[in-house]
């Protein structure tokens, strides 16, 4: 399926059970510090002369939850598969965002997170709720794992380190956590049938759990909760997946009983040929405005972030403001201080210096970590022996910046054994790279499409070379150009250079799929893996993310 949705899409649940055969799951919510802040009804800053433009980030953050600490705002996105898990995105105006680090440091939960006998392909770290508890100054995660049970991690900075506080045995959907005004811990969670538990003060178990409302069939499915209390009211906000935005109200405590409105459904949203804004947060600015930060389905490059003012109804419903009768391209930027400093930018030049990787980096499934390193260029030993990507582990990869973009690395070739591959890879269900292949003494330079999965994420394809070129010396240079704008069948390009300056072409163009059921878009991949034997390496010195 493209990015034409039908009215109601199967939800995110059924669409990975029947895959599985299991049949429950988790997500995300949002709120000011706490997730309890209050302030007066359609109380609004002051417009700020200066305008933002959506998507606020054009890359993939997806089912995304937003805090308010103090005068910075965090998020919380999606990775499923990829390692470190949930990202925590930082800003000082809604806008200009960070990668700040990961609330979930490694994907333990299985084998299969390994690339170890199993994958774990559209698994893993699904919506998920991010809070921050002003008691004791500490953030909080939590979200569920396949179906089977809920974890939570806990810091006291939003770059870490982040650390398991507890596993509950409930499996909390799509949960979202509120901290409320007397420090009680809530969760909302499920999929058409809504519960609210309460945890312990501590935070490790639960102690009450209780169904709060049921999705009139008129409405079909609702997840995606969001938690929080405003003014006295609570609120749960829900998404209609993948076309509308619905909001729960109780005044009678977080245990209801609940009343159902409609916030936004089949609205046009701000991304060309993207889908409609939904499953998003709330959050409040210090000066008391309120938004909306939501995403969009925008295939082949995933979902990403938009951002809307929202007003009150005198009787405490929330209502998104629109731009002739839209989500609107652009809106006046938050009136809000100056920030303190400027955000690392999510492009440019990473050289791989250092101890550590750069948190806009993720690892497809968990890395074998004796089998990398950093400091002087990215150094990548083989750590499978395969002949399928897919199973390959140790593939870094990053997300493509939208529009278009191009991504250049600097590759080290010399301690390449027969039989080894590596490259740079457009990365999905439907992938393909530019790569160096040593057999026996020969070293090629090729172009290899046709790498596929089914849609169960078995691998149906492990690719064919379409095209090679002759390469000298120890170095190559390899480049990716990516279009992701959505709403029809987008291309991607590859080249190489052998001196940094001239690059030629190599192979036909690769058309991006945007099918949504894998839901995260394409990412660049570097990768090296091993089809004879361990013991080869390569080193990235270098790696250029860039836009037109």
């Amino acid at each position: 399926m493209g990015m034409s949705w039908p009215h109601q899409q199967p939800n995110r649940r059924q669409a990975l059970a029947a895959a599985s055969g299991l049949v429950t799951g988790a997500l995300l919510p949002l709120g000011g510090a706490g997730r309890a802040a209050a302030s007066p009804a359609g109380v609004e800053e002051a417009a700020s002369a200066a305008q933002y433009t959506n998507p606020v980030i054009w890359q993939d953050f997806a089912d995304i939850d937003v805090i308010r600490v103090g005068a910075t705002y965090y998020a919380s996105a999606s990775t499923m598969h990829y390692s470190p898990g949930a990202p925590v995105l930082r800003s000082y105006d809604l806008v200009n965002w960070e990668i700040a680090g990961h609330s979930v440091p490694v994907l333990d939960f299985g084998a299969k997170y390994d690339l170890n006998g199993a994958r774990g392909y559209v698994r893993g770290v699904w919506a998920s709720s991010l809070a921050y508890r002003s008691s004791n100054r500490t953030f909080y995660w939590l979200g569920q794992i396949d179906f089977a049970r809920t974890y939570v991690y806990t810091a006291t900075a939003a770059e870490g380190p982040w650390s398991r506080l507890t596993t509950i045995g409930t499996p909390y959907y799509d949960a979202g956590l509120l901290v409320d005004t007397d420090d009680t811990l809530y969760v909302a969670y499920g999929n058409t049938t809504i519960s609210v538990a309460q945890l312990s003060p501590d935070g490790r178990t639960q102690v009450r759990t209780q169904q709060v409302f049921t999705t009139p069939s008129s409405v079909g499915t609702l997840e995606g909760s969001r938690f929080y209390r405003i003014n006295g009211q609570y609120y749960i906000f829900l998404t209609r997946p993948a076309n509308g935005q619905y909001v729960l109200k109780s005044s009678g405590g977080p245990f209801g009983p609940y009343t159902l409105r409609q916030v936004l459904l089949d609205l046009r949203g701000p991304v060309p040929g993207g889908g409609v804004p939904h499953q998003g947060g709330l959050v409040q600015t210090q000066g008391g405005a309120w938004y909306y930060l939501a995403f969009v389905d925008a295939y082949p490059g995933g979902r990403v972030p938009v951002l809307a003012p929202v007003t009150w109804t005198a009787d405490g419903w929330p209502v998104v403001q629109l731009v002739n009768g839209a989500w609107g391209t652009s809106y006046p930027s938050p009136a809000v201080p100056a920030p303190p400093r400027q955000v690392t930018p999510m492009i440019g030049t990473d050289t791989f210096d250092g101890t550590a990787l750069k948190p806009r980096w993720e690892w497809n499934h968990n890395p074998d970590n004796s089998k990398w390193s950093v400091g002087n260029g990215l150094t990548l030993r083989t750590a499978t022996v395969t002949n399928d990507l897919y199973w390959a582990r140790n593939t870094l990869t990053h997300r493509i910046q939208g529009p278009t973009s191009t991504a250049t690395v600097l590759l080290d070739h010399s301690a390449m054994r027969s039989g080894d591959r590596a490259g740079l890879a457009l990365l999905r269900d439907s992938s393909a790279w530019i790569g160096v292949r040593r057999d026996g003494d020969a070293t090629r330079l090729v172009m290899t499409n046709g790498l596929t999965m089914d849609s169960s994420w078995n691998t149906t394809g492990t690719g064919s070379e379409v095209a090679s070129a002759s390469v000298t010396g120890t170095s190559v240079w390899l480049r990716a150009t990516a279009d992701i704008r959505p709403g029809a069948v987008r291309s991607a390009t590859f080249s190489y250079s052998l001196d940094g300056t001239t690059f030629t072409r190599l192979g036909p163009a690769f058309p991006l799929g945007n099918d949504w059921r894998f839901f995260m878009g394409y990412r660049f991949a570097l990768f090296n893996y091993a089809t004879q034997a361990l013991g080869g390496a390569v080193r990235v010195t270098r790696f250029d993310l860039s836009t037109p």
